[in-house]
C-alpha cells in the first residue's frame, strides 16, 4: 500500500508527527505502507504516476479534496483502489462518501471497508471528483492565493479580503451553454458544475447523496447582482431556491460552454487555472474505485 501525503493539507502542521501517525494507525491493522510525502522536489502529479504505475493495489491519499483528485486523476479508469485520509480543511469527498474524519477511523475504513464504483467529471481531459466552477469563485481563489504568497496572510483572512475584493468588482461573463441539444445565452456571476447533482436547499445544501448517478449538476445565476445573490442564498437556506427565476439547475451527462474570450479561469476542486474555450464538461460513470465504510448504503 502506498500512501502519499500532502504536508500542505489544511489540518497537516507537521509532516513528521502526522506520518508517524499515520503509520502507527496501519500498524495496528497489520499493514505497513509506503509513505511519499509531497515536496518542492516531489510534486502530487509525478508521485501519483509513480504509484498509479507500481505494483500496489491500494493508492492512499492523505489530504485535503485537491489531493485526493490530483491522486484519483492518475488512478481513474484502472484497476487500482482509492483510500481516502481525509486531513484537508473542508474534506467535501469525504463527507459525501461518509468516510471518517478522524484519522484512526479513516485508517480503519481504508483496510477493513468495501470497494465501491463511483462517478469522476471531467472538463477538457482535468478530472475532478466534487465541483468546478467559472465567475466569482475562481477569482476569489486566484485572489486569495495571491494574498497568502505576497503578504502572508493567512488563509481565512486572505479569503475574506479576497471575498470582498470580487463582490466590489463583480465581474459577469457572457456564456453560450449547449445541454442536451439546447443552446442558451447566460449573462451570470458563476457558473457551478457538480460531479452529480447537489443539494442547493435546506439542511444538506451543498451535499451530494450520490456519486454514482452518472450524472452532472450544472448550476448557474441569470444577470444576478450582489443583492440578488444574496437573495438565492436565503431561497436555498429556507429550500425556495429552485422556484427562483434568476436561477438555472441542469442534470446533464456533459455539457459546452462557449465564450467570447479564448480562454476563462476555470476552478476544479479548489484549484484554479486558466483554461482554453470552449469548455468541455462530461461525466465519468464509475470511473474511480474507492473505500467506504462497510454501512455505507449501496
Amino acid at each position: 500500500m502506498t500512501v502519499i501525503l500532502n504536508p500542505d493539507a489544511g489540518t497537516v502542521s507537521k509532516a513528521d508527527e502526522i506520518s508517524a501517525k499515520i503509520t502507527e494507525a496501519f500498524g495496528e491493522a497489520g499493514v505497513h505502507p509506503e509513505i511519499a510525502r509531497v515536496d518542492e522536489n516531489h510534486d502530487i502529479v509525478t508521485i501519483a504516476k509513480q504509484a498509479a504505475a507500481g505494483t500496489h493495489e491500494t493508492i492512499v491519499a492523505g489530504g485535503g479534496d485537491g489531493t485526493i483528485s490530483a491522486v484519483a486523476a492518475e488512478l481513474a479508469g484502472g484497476g487500482k483502489t482509492l483510500g481516502v485520509l481525509p486531513l484537508g480543511t473542508l474534506n467535501h469527498f469525504a463527507k459525501d462518501l461518509k468516510i471518517p474524519l478522524d484519522l484512526a477511523d479513516a485508517v480503519k475504513t481504508i483496510t477493513t471497508g468495501r470497494t465501491i464504483s463511483v462517478d469522476l467529471a471531467e472538463v477538457n481531459g482535468r478530472i475532478f471528483v466534487n465541483n468546478s466552477s467559472l465567475g466569482i469563485y475562481p477569482v476569489i481563489v486566484s485572489s486569495r492565493e495571491k494574498q497568502q504568497q505576497q503578504l502572508a496572510r493567512g488563509k481565512w483572512p486572505a479569503f475574506l479580503w479576497a471575498t470582498l475584493h470580487a463582490l466590489r468588482r463583480f465581474p459577469f461573463l457572457e456564456l453560450r451553454i449547449t445541454v442536451e441539444g439546447e443552446r442558451l445565452a447566460r449573462r451570470t456571476a458563476f457558473l457551478f458544475v457538480g460531479n452529480n447533482e447537489y443539494e442547493i436547499a435546506g439542511l444538506n445544501l451543498g451535499g451530494r447523496t450520490c456519486l454514482d448517478a452518472g450524472k452532472l449538476g450544472l448550476y448557474l445565476t441569470r444577470r444576478t447582482g450582489r443583492i440578488g445573490l444574496f437573495r438565492l442564498a436565503l431561497r436555498a437556506l429556507f429550500g425556495r431556491v429552485k422556484q427562483a427565476r434568476d436561477f438555472d439547475a441542469f442534470c446533464v451527462e456533459e455539457a459546452l460552454i462557449e465564450s467570447h474570450k479564448t480562454r476563462l479561469l476555470v476552478a476544479t476542486d479548489g484549484e484554479v487555472r486558466r483554461m482554453n474555450a470552449p469548455l468541455h464538461y462530461k461525466t465519468r460513470p464509475g470511473a474511480l474505485r474507492v473505500r467506504v465504510p462497510q454501512s455505507q448504503a449501496r
